[in-house]
């Protein structure tokens, strides 16, 4: 028994996964369905999947299951021989089915006994739909004729389900042990090669290069797991055509989902960490960019809108880019409610910077009314932090009237970075090497000064510094000598003072626990070679700190 136990448990995990992937797959294709309702091919992929459905649930004894995907089936099979015509109403019950499927899913893996009277109301929908009689007007009814896409032109083809490339389903909790496997390797020979270099002698040469020769093969498989983590962008992507027709639909508008660098390779931990910001994104570009259809025929634009997600690799980071064509910011009106809350003293003074700055405010938003789409105030401070959780940015381009651009940039993986390593005392921490601008002694005229913050001149621009000593409570005496290391966030620039510059290195990432979670300018930490421990520090907080405590100072002083 536990030999057809385990077999079973096995079985049931492997369909938790496909399901997951074709109910997801399915939703890609409704979407398109109803923008090219004549396309055989859709409906018969739907049809494959839906079957594919039916058999994996009957084969892990999933019964709510495989009895909604045999009714929708029996829809499908109307479509496919054109007895019913392709319809936003009947779009809209198929895609509803895709969420009874996952819903009756959850609730057969969780151990539920039997369907709830929703689904068993729901599969009667599907049944009066399958027994509808089809339109006079022709075998695809009134609505079948393939619609002109925004421009004018026909659409690309949905990427195809089928690769011929060998595939490996992994669990990614085992790749992540083997990840912290290497990361100790990296320790051990860290230390390893201290011992070496200290001991000298013509028989230690010829150990260490034995060691050099295992390192590069440690380095090897360091980013053969690296590679193994990596995942396309774009299923993640064409998640959202729902996302963009659902919310288009309930505000009364009109809109289209482009994406472009669908190939474009990530960390899995990166695409876990996205979802919900690229969600808000979308969902703010629909709600508070895209135009109704009648206000964009005034402005000379095409009655549907479009939204673009769009993902590239720049200078080691993964760029990700939401864009839309509707109004832009409303400089004004952000303003307007950014001095009812207190945030600016007067609304003429806001840039297009501050502008952009003040939407990421927690709790900020310009909607008048509540909505399931926005109002809350919770969308885009859930980007920020999220975003700043993975150690990067995120910025806004905006024209009045031609739309926005949400441009986010990540590092391409979560698990190693290469840092710039800084001393305070006896303390050691560690800057993203690709935040690091540069590096300078600290003037003489600073040096003096006990501040924990000040404002540095360099080359003729102001420049403010956070000295790391104060910020963190480093115990010991100042040395004589102080180093300002120059870091860039985003737009945004300033310095933190350190005592000593240990130089570059490559890092593994340990993540801190819940108590260090309300620390500001700390991402994580990592051993060192020595064995001692290293705060990996978060930029983006130390230059908000930076930035903040310099705006208090300066007010004191005015």
């Amino acid at each position: 028994m536990d030999r057809l136990g385990s077999d079973r448990e096995l079985l049931t995990q492997t369909f938790l996964a496909e399901s997951e992937e074709t109910l997801t797959r399915m939703e890609q294709a409704l979407v398109a369905l109803e923008e090219r309702p004549g396309e055989d091919e859709l409906l018969h992929a739907l049809f494959r999947d839906a079957h594919t459905m039916k058999g994996g649930a009957a084969l892990v004894g999933f019964d709510g299951v495989r009895d909604v995907a045999h009714d929708l089936e029996d829809v499908l099979e109307r479509l496919r021989d054109r007895s019913l015509g392709v319809t936003d109403a009947l779009v809209t019950l198929l895609l509803r089915s895709v969420d009874v499927l996952r819903a009756a899913v959850s609730a057969a893996a969780a151990g539920a006994d039997g369907p709830s009277e929703a689904t068993l109301a729901f599969r009667r929908r599907l049944a009066d739909a399958a027994q509808a009689a089809g339109s006079s007007s022709g075998p695809l009814g009134p609505e079948a004729a393939p619609r002109p896409s925004a421009e004018g032109g026909t659409h690309e083809p949905m990427p195809g389900h089928a690769s011929g490339a060998r595939t490996l389903r992994v669990d990614v909790a085992k790749l992540d042990r083997m990840l912290d496997l290497a990361g100790e390797i990296a320790i051990s020979r860290g230390r390893l090669t201290e011992l070496l270099e200290r001991r000298g002698g013509d028989g230690a040469e010829a150990i260490l290069e034995a060691h050099r020769e295992a390192d590069r093969l440690y380095q090897d498989l360091q980013e053969l797991i690296m590679k193994a983590r990596m995942v396309p962008i774009g299923p993640t992507f064409h998640r959202h055509a729902r996302t963009v027709r659902d919310a288009a639909s309930a505000l009364g508008k009109r809109a289209r989902l482009v994406v472009e660098g669908e190939d474009v390779e990530v960390d899995t931990a990166v695409i876990e960490h996205i979802r919900d910001p690229l969600t808000h994104m979308v969902r703010n570009a629909l709600d508070h960019g895209i135009e109704p259809a009648d206000v964009r025929h005034a402005r000379g634009k095409p009655p549907v809108g479009t939204v673009v997600l769009r993902a590239f690799h720049e200078a080691g980071s993964m760029v990700i880019q939401v864009s839309d064509d509707g109004a832009g910011l409303d400089r004004a009106r952000i303003a307007a409610r950014a001095v009812t809350r207190g945030l600016v003293p007067e609304a003429e003074r806001v840039t297009d910077e501050e502008a952009s700055r003040l939407v990421f405010e927690p709790g900020f938003s310009t909607a008048d009314v509540v909505t399931d789409l926005s109002g809350r105030g919770v969308g885009m401070d859930v980007v920020r932090r999220n975003v700043e959780a993975l150690r990067g940015s995120v910025v806004i381009q905006s024209a009045p009237g031609a739309g926005a651009e949400i441009t986010i940039r990540v590092p391409l993986t979560l698990a190693i970075i290469q840092g710039f390593e800084v001393g305070v005392g006896d303390a050691s921490f560690i800057l993203p090497l690709d935040a690091v601008v540069e590096c300078l002694e600290l003037p003489p005229e600073e040096r003096a000064s006990a501040a924990p913050c000040g404002i540095l001149n360099l080359r003729g621009t102001p420049l403010p510094y956070l000295r790391l000593r104060e910020h963190f409570v480093v115990g010991g005496a100042r040395p004589v000598r102080e180093n300002a290391v120059v870091v860039r966030h985003g737009a945004h620039t300033a310095a933190v003072v350190v005592d000593a510059l240990h130089g570059e290195c490559s890092t593994v990432l340990k993540p801190l626990g819940r108590m260090f979670g309300g620390v500001v300018g700390i991402s994580g930490s990592s051993i060192l070679g020595n064995g001692r421990v290293a705060l990996i520090l978060d930029v983006g907080g130390v230059l908000r700190e930076t930035l903040r405590r310099s705006a208090q100072s300066t007010t004191r002083a005015a």
